[in-house]
């Protein structure tokens, strides 16, 4: 958007007025304007424009002494022309002008001429000399009022003593007469121009007022100013009128210039201000400038009635002014770059030119780089180093804005990246940055925010599907992007390769591309890992420059050690910088001193040089510069004057800013800029100005200061003036904030002011009060004065418009939250925020939203899985919520219902949903889950696939790869993190894991066995000769076999091998065992005394583990080689599993006796397809997998409880019980998901969401883990599973939905045995209807108090209160049912016989009706049963059956093809004809009225048609993306455009809506979230056509249905059901959360079976 004055607004982010004005003249006005306008305005800028708005009012102080002098008032007006995002000047111009101040400098020709004239005059001049003193310092040489008589700051005027105050003032008027005798004496003796001595009489009014619009030029001043002049006639009465008679007769008198200086009074200056300078703005430059006259009684004048009634309309005036500056142009505000990474690199190319911009020393190291981008064949990176404060940033800066010009042969691509100060500093966001940059600057604008390339968990999305279709022209890229992963969980490993493609791809000879990249050294561990995934050597045409610093050791030592020594030459270039000469930075001084209107003396220069002896760097040259803009040629200057350090210059500086402006606010505000995460805008560090420097830092010594001076908008602008040289502002997330411009500034603020910890905590914590209340997150606790001073701030919401402004103050937000250790504030205000999570994901940053949810993740904290259970409810619905960021409440209540029951907390955040969301569509009922994702997903960092993978009971996982490496996962708060074992230098590699209890067992490669306790403190420890008396050579063979622990003792067999080795946890071998045969599997008694060994041939030896002796074998000859063995202690038995399944049952009563077996069960499959075997103590239960089926045995009785098959043409890998053992879950060959069986219907219910084919299925206490192929693995809570598991579903698709009146109770059939009835309340089905054969119809009677149903031929009467099924009527030959609208008749229609009309109440039959009529319906009043036949609409009479009505359009030969009974008409019927023709039928007169003629593209689907009740809207068709309605209020034809093909549609009861589903067209190409279906509920308003909301229905939709509670019901294919409000009120579902957790939580039960009765009790013949 362009001001009218043609400024960007979007260049700056803030709003900055000058407010102009008499101080003496408008001090009513201005406060209504400060109280009134401005506030509104600041509000209105915030939520409408995403701009903040500070109106600088130079005399809002009291105290005249405290005003800012006239070269400061010019630097503030300065500063908001360049700096406002459009009007920056507004001015209140008086009936009074103002009186003139003292001039607080002279130029030394002038002041000469003015002691010239009174000498002349013979007026002393020594009141001039003694008030002025000569600065030779100024440029041009000026004389200065003197300090004594200027405007001191209010900090430094407490400090004077009243007395001396009034003394002052009376110098200061005697000054000022004797300034303008002397300016009347010069003009009239023709010393100076009357013009030029004008200037020394005007106002302070006058002075900024010329200043501001005669300085600025005409492009830059439409618009951007405001002027009011208010005119007052007969302002002082009659005293008024005589004394402008008498200004008339003396004006008439002398015409001498002389005279007009010496006579000169307010009014002619006034009048000369508005009548000539204004006008002639207005016609010039477009000024806009408001005049109002105020006439006056003529014996009162200007009364404060007057005054007041006139800034009530200025205010009023004003207020419609701004907003129309700022909302006129609002069309044409330029739309951000919707992808984050886009903003991302937009940010950094800015930094590097305010960067480039410090760049004021030329560094003879800059031809060096220079030298190294020309050497083409050079394929070394460039290391650029340097001691702190040598300019290393700044130089790179610079290089990456000259590349191009040193490259003018070609088009080189130059990305530079400052890493340190990169507002995520992680190495996923980085390298995935670098990668979208590379890729957007060679492929131009081809991505979008519909295109989002990759991500990684902490940043946006990554579709590689959209890179495979770009990069098309090279195959190997396609082959390197094509990994199956979604784009939340990419991996480093993925992202490295990645970036290697693409560097080794994109740039060319002609397009070569440079990386820059800056402070990696700075950013602890993530620098290397940046560093450590770029190529070394280079690439062809790749050029990489880093910078380093000397002391950062292990950065450089590991960038010597990627980039090694070559053929003896060194693997990079490298560039040393060192101190620049001395007179460059002399050079530099007298530059920076130049442009600042300053210059320093001959003698103040050796000082100078002499500090540069000491520090010759270009930050202290600048630093200089500070202190020499404070000379002035008399100043007392000394060597001690200057500090001969960077550090004691910074603080010198800081002193000297307490005592100008106050300790307070100056360490305050250093304090503020130097803890922000990411920068401060200047609003932003003014409201906490406002707020918080009333209160001193307790180590700051403010002397005599007072804390309770109040801070002014002034006052900080004047401080931020004098930080002006300290500070570069750049662009984070929109907004323009401020950085220290060296990080060193920082370093002195933290030991100068935040030495000690409670004190950098306080800062934080005001700091996140301030961003907490500004984003309006009232839930986080905050102290009650802190809240009341914030106050005065406008809270704002989610609705900001720059949610890249909102997501940095987020970011702010988190990080003061985190350091001043107020987690559950976060938790609580952010984290569980709905408001927060749609701000971020319209904005494009779902990617930070996970990495937010994820961060710092412990098990120690009260709702860390909640927070998991979010992120991974966003990762399972990434696409979805790319397309539709609006429907997110939806999305997440949809999908977080069923788990409320587990996770409490979420059903705050679902009611917090239901608020935002207003009038959308809600979750009743959410349909049973198809998949369930993770609530922890975490990647391998290695690209091979797993060998084994093992778990302890207390959830620690361990992974073997094939290429040797170990991976460790260790809980919710720990990634999947490699572990490295070393022996003599050398890293080990393994070759395989066993886990029992709490320890793993580790062998190598290099035969070697390790035992890891890594509950805790993480210890490994070697095992030395575990095999007895065994060369080297044969234990190399061996692998582990078999691995129990028990009382701190560890028992391991190995394959093919009879011995058995026990040790302790110290890795001492404590004995052997020997067996017979090799031994299968171990089992070890829970005192610690048995030790139970199976071998082969089914053998099992019992050893006495305290003696070793052996105390028995026996064996089975029916079995194979046992895999399994379990010891069923509490039995005193002991059951073992063959490698063919079958199980084995042995008596352990007497273990001295050989062991004798007690029961055998047989599998029926084929032989040594074992695959694992689980046994469950607390639930008796043995569950054995094989390949092509499931057994689960009953251990108390030992008999087969179930039996599962695997599907035709797969196969099982594993199975594992749920902890409630109600659920089986399995792997299959060749799927990637792990499917879910409830044992007790036999069912498959859902399945686990997973990345890649599972390998393994780990239980621990707590979650069920499942490690896939490549190493990634998935994390479910047990309880999640449950709650999954125990949804109600139907067993086939739901094919009926029937509602009662109230909306209580509904009933569906899925064509099936049994008809369910459901209570909405509790979202459980509370009963269900037998009947003897598939359910073909099922009707509900208008009184809700009969279910009526066909089921193989018969009629079933059942009372839905009590489930009796009254009456079974056989004979009927019934294909569907109608019920009158008093419930007293029904109607059965057959197509093959007679329809019959009967009694509900007996069975009896009225009478029949021979003729079979399509479409069939019962009339409003139940006297007509009408329906189409042979083309014409038929009425057959209830009462005799006979056709008593007819309608036919025989005459035009045109068929009728649907029609609709008008229920609030009863004798009317609705008629479409196939012509297109519209008629009705008045039944009752046999009269027929045709009313238009439908368009061909209106013609009407009859399997569509449908009215609603009050026949106000009907639906014509749904065909091509459109639906086209029919509105019989307005007799209107209605159409609207869907977003892809229409499934289904329904129209409310009431007419307010129609619901439908269509197939998303987006979701069909590019969505993965849910691989079932692509179909969105929405719901459009039928007045005007605007969507009310939708919602993505992950499972395939077979059923739709709306009821007059304007709540729609969705049956799906899988036999679940899903309801949905479409309502303003949201208090109903909120109450259905309630009675939903009281039900479950008091009841678990089945639904009630009703059985019908077993014959038919009447027959019809």
């Amino acid at each position: 958007m362009c001001s009218r004055g043609g400024i960007p607004i979007s260049s700056s982010s803030c709003v900055k007025i000058y407010l102009c004005s008499n101080p003496e003249d408008s001090v009513v006005e201005r406060r209504a304007l400060r109280e009134t306008v401005f506030p509104r305005f600041r509000e209105h800028c915030r939520h409408s424009l995403g701009l903040d708005v500070r109106v600088i009012d130079p005399f809002e102080s009291t105290d005249s002494s405290c005003w800012p002098d006239e070269n400061t008032r010019q630097q503030l007006i300065r500063e908001c022309r360049e700096r406002s995002a459009g009007l920056f000047f507004l001015a209140l111009i008086g009936h009074e002008y103002g009186s003139a101040s003292l001039v607080s400098q002279v130029e030394v020709s002038d002041f000469l001429l003015l002691l010239q004239g009174s000498q002349q005059d013979g007026v002393s001049t020594q009141e001039l000399e003694s008030g002025y003193h000569r600065d030779e310092n100024s440029i041009p040489a000026s004389y200065r009022l003197k300090p004594s008589l200027r405007h001191p700051h209010c900090a430094e005027q407490e400090q004077v003593e009243e007395a001396k105050r009034s003394q002052i003032n009376v110098e200061k008027v005697e000054l000022m007469k004797r300034f303008q005798r002397a300016v009347t004496v010069c003009v009239q003796r023709g010393l100076m121009s009357p013009h030029r001595a004008k200037a020394f009489y005007r106002s302070v009014l006058d002075v900024d007022l010329r200043f501001a619009l005669n300085d600025t030029p005409e492009e830059r001043l439409a618009g951007r100013c405001l002027v009011y002049i208010h005119k007052v006639v007969n302002a002082k009465g009659e005293r008024q009128k005589l004394l402008r008679k008498s200004n008339i007769q003396f004006k008439a008198g002398p015409s001498d210039q002389a005279s007009l200086i010496s006579d000169l009074t307010d009014g002619d200056l006034l009048a000369e201000l508005c009548d000539t300078f204004l006008p002639n703005l207005i016609t010039d430059r477009h000024l806009l400038v408001y005049t109002t006259t105020t006439e006056c009684d003529s014996r009162h004048g200007y009364t404060t009635n007057n005054r007041r009634g006139y800034a009530e309309a200025l205010s009023q005036q004003v207020n419609n002014d701004l907003l129309e500056l700022t909302d006129g142009d609002r069309s044409s505000i330029p739309e951000p770059r919707g992808d984050a990474w886009s903003r991302e690199q937009e940010e950094q190319e800015e930094l590097s030119h305010v960067l480039s911009s410090l760049y004021e020393v030329i560094l003879p190291e800059e031809e060096q780089v220079r030298t190294y981008m020309e050497q083409r064949d050079l394929h070394l990176p460039l290391l650029i180093t340097g001691g702190p404060c040598t300019g290393k940033t700044v130089l790179l800066a610079h290089c990456s804005q000259q590349i191009k010009t040193w490259l003018s042969d070609f088009d080189p691509v130059v990305i530079s990246y400052f890493c340190n100060l990169s507002t995520k500093a992680s190495a996923k966001h980085l390298l995935s940055s670098l990668c979208c940059q590379i890729l957007e600057r060679y492929q131009g604008n081809s991505i979008n925010q519909d295109q989002h390339f990759f991500t990684d968990s902490r940043s946006s999305n990554w579709s590689l599907r959209q890179t495979e279709h770009s990069l098309s022209s090279n195959p190997d890229i396609i082959h390197e992007t094509k990994p199956r992963f979604k784009g939340l969980d990419v991996s480093l490993t993925e992202l490295k390769d990645y970036l290697s493609s693409i560097l080794t791809s994109l740039p060319s000879t002609k397009q070569p591309l440079v990386l820059l990249l800056d402070g990696l050294d700075q950013i602890d561990n993530f620098g290397l890992q940046i560093m450590e995934n770029l190529h070394t050597p280079l690439p062809p045409n790749v050029k990489v420059i880093y910078t380093a610093s000397p002391n950062r050791a292990r950065f450089l030592q590991a960038f010597v050690l990627h980039y090694p020594q070559q053929h003896g030459c060194s693997g990079y270039s490298h560039v040393q910088l060192r101190v620049v000469k001395r007179k460059q930075c002399v050079k530099m001084l007298v530059t920076l001193l130049k442009d600042s209107g300053r210059k320093v003396t001959s003698g103040q220069l050796t000082l100078v040089n002499q500090a540069l002896d000491h520090c010759c760097l270009p930050l202290y040259a600048r630093l200089l510069h500070a202190h020499t803009l404070l000379w002035q040629s008399d100043s007392d200057v000394t060597e001690s004057s200057l500090p001969l350090s960077i550090h004691s210059s910074i603080s010198a500086l800081l002193t000297h800013l307490e005592h100008k402006h106050g300790c307070s606010v100056v360490a305050h505000a250093v304090s503020y800029l130097t803890l922000s995460c990411v920068g401060l805008t200047e609003a932003e560090l003014a409201d906490l100005l406002f707020v918080y420097s009333d209160r001193t830092p307790d180590d700051c010594d403010c002397g005599n200061l007072s804390d309770n001076v109040k801070t002014l908008q002034v006052d900080v602008e004047r401080l931020f003036l004098d930080f002006k040289g300290f500070l570069i502002t750049r662009t984070v997330g929109g907004a323009q904030v401020l950085l220290w411009v060296n990080r060193h500034v920082g370093l002195v603020v933290l030991k100068k002011y935040l030495d000690r910890h409670e004190l950098r905590e306080k800062i934080h914590k005001e700091m996140a009060d301030y961003f907490k209340s500004w984003l309006g997150h009232e839930s986080l606790n905050t102290k009650e004065h802190a809240m009341k001073k914030f106050s005065s701030l406008p809270q704002v919401s989610s609705r900001l418009c720059n949610a890249g402004h909102y997501v940095r103050q987020v970011t702010e937000l988190t990080y003061h939250l985190k350091q001043s250790g107020r987690l559950d504030d976060l938790d609580s205000g952010l984290v569980f925020s709905p408001s927060f999570h749609q701000v971020m994901v319209q904005a494009g940053l779902l990617g930070d939203l996970v990495a937010m949810l994820e961060s710092e993740v412990s098990s120690e904290s009260e709702y860390f899985k909640e927070r998991l259970l979010l992120a991974g409810t966003l990762k399972s619905a990434e696409c979805f919520l790319r397309s539709f960021p609006l429907e997110l409440f939806t999305v997440m209540e949809s999908r977080l219902l069923p788990f409320v029951r587990v996770f409490p907390a979420l059903q705050s955040y679902i009611k917090d949903s239901r608020k935002k969301r207003g009038n959308s569509i809600g979750v009743l009922l959410c349909p049973c889950l198809s998949c369930v994702p993770p609530i922890q997903r975490l990647k391998c960092g290695n690209k091979t696939s797993i060998r084994e993978a093992v778990s302890t009971e207390f959830g620690v996982v361990v992974e073997v790869l094939n290429d040797g490496s170990v991976w460790i996962w260790k809980g919710y708060e720990s990634e999947l993190a490699k572990l490295s074992l070393s022996c003599e230098q050398h890293e080990l590699v393994l070759k395989g894991v066993k886990s029992s209890g709490q320890f793993f067992l580790l062998s190598t490669q290099c035969n070697k066995l390790f035992v890891c306790d890594l509950t805790g403190p993480q210890t490994i420890v070697e095992i030395k000769n575990y095999l007895k008396d065994d060369d080297e050579a044969k234990q190399s063979s061996k692998r582990v076999d078999g691995f129990v622990s028990c009382r701190q003792k560890l028992f391991m067999s190995w394959e093919n091998e009879s011995c058995v080795s026990v040790f302790d946890i110290s890795g001492e071998i404590l004995m052997y065992f020997y067996c017979q045969s090799p031994v299968t599997c171990l089992a070890v008694s829970s005192d610690g005394f048995f030790l139970y060994c199976a071998m082969e041939e089914s053998t099992v030896a019992i050893f006495d583990i305290n003696t070793t002796a052996l105390l028995g074998t026996c064996s089975n000859p029916n079995f194979s080689a046992i895999g399994s063995m379990f010891l069923c202690e509490d039995m005193e038995m002991m059951a073992t599993v063959d490698r063919n399944g079958n199980v084995g049952l042995w008596d352990l009563t007497d273990k001295t006796q050989p062991l004798r077996i007690v029961k055998e069960l047989f599998s029926e499959v084929e032989s040594n397809s074992l695959l694992s075997a689980e046994y469950c103590d607390e639930n008796n239960s043995l569950l054995v997998c094989q390949r092509n089926c499931v057994t689960w045995w009953d251990t108390c009785n030992w008999e087969l409880w179930d039996k599962f098959l695997a599907p035709q043409g797969r196969a099982f890998t594993q199975a594992v019980a749920s902890h409630n053992r109600q659920l089986l879950l399995a792997s299959l060959e060749t799927v990637s998901l792990v499917l879910v069986w409830r044992l007790s219907t036999g069912e498959c219910v859902f399945s686990l969401e997973m990345s890649d084919q599972p390998f393994a299925l780990l239980k621990s206490s707590t979650n069920i883990i499942c490690v896939a192929h490549d190493g990634s693995l998935a994390v479910w809570d047990a309880e999640m599973i449950h709650a999954a598991g125990s949804s109600f579903r139907m067993q086939g698709g739901v094919k009926d939905v029937l509602v009662d009146e109230e909306g209580k109770w509904f009933y569906t059939a899925d064509r099936s045995e049994s008809v369910w009835r459901w209570c909405l309340d509790t979202g459980l089905p509370h009963a269900y209807f037998l009947h003897d054969g598939p359910v073909e119809k099922v009707k509900l009677s208008p009184n809700c108090l009969q279910l009526v149903s066909i089921s193989a031929g018969d009629i079933y009467l059942w009372r839905t209160e009590t489930g009796e099924n009254v009456m079974r009527i056989s004979g009927s030959r019934a294909n569907d049912i109608l019920i009158t609208s008093n419930s007293n008749i029904g109607v059965s229609i057959s197509d093959h016989g007679l329809s019959r009309v009967w009694k509900m109440a007996q069975g009896n039959i009225v009478c029949s009706i021979h003729l079979y009529l399509t479409d069939a319906q019962v009339s409003p009043e139940g006297t007509f049963l009408i329906g189409r036949r042979h083309g014409d609409l038929l009425a057959a009479s209830l009462w005799s059956g006979s056709i008593s009505k007819r309608f036919s359009c025989a005459e035009s030969s045109e068929h009728i093809t649907a029609f609709h009974l008008l229920s609030h008409h009863p004798d009317f019927v609705l008629v479409m004809a196939a012509s297109g023709a519209v008629y009705t039928w008045n039944v009752a007169e046999e009269t027929v009225c045709r009313h238009f003629h439908l368009p061909h593209t209106f013609y009407c689907q009859p399997q569509h048609f449908h009215m609603c009740n009050d026949g106000s809207y009907a639906l014509l068709s749904t065909e091509d993306n459109t639906i086209n309605l029919l509105d019989l209020s307005q007799m209107r034809l209605c159409s609207f455009k869907t977003d892809g093909p229409v499934l289904k549609a329904c129209l409310d009861k009431n007419g307010d809506f129609i619901a439908y589903i269509c197939c998303h067209a987006s979701l069909e190409n590019h969505c993965s979230c849910y691989q079932q279906s692509r179909s969105v509920l929405t719901a459009t308003r039928l007045s005007d056509g605007e969507r009310i909301g939708r919602v993505h229905l992950f499972k395939i939709p077979q059923t739709l249905m709306v009821c007059k509670q304007q709540r729609v019901f969705v049956g799906f294919d899988d036999g679940s059901l899903g309801v949905y409000s479409v309502s303003n009120v949201m208090s109903d579902e909120d109450d259905m959360i309630n009675e939903r957790e009281k039900v479950k939580s008091s009841i678990d039960r089945e639904p009630f079976k009703w059985f019908p009765l077993p014959f038919a009790n009447i027959t019809w013949h």
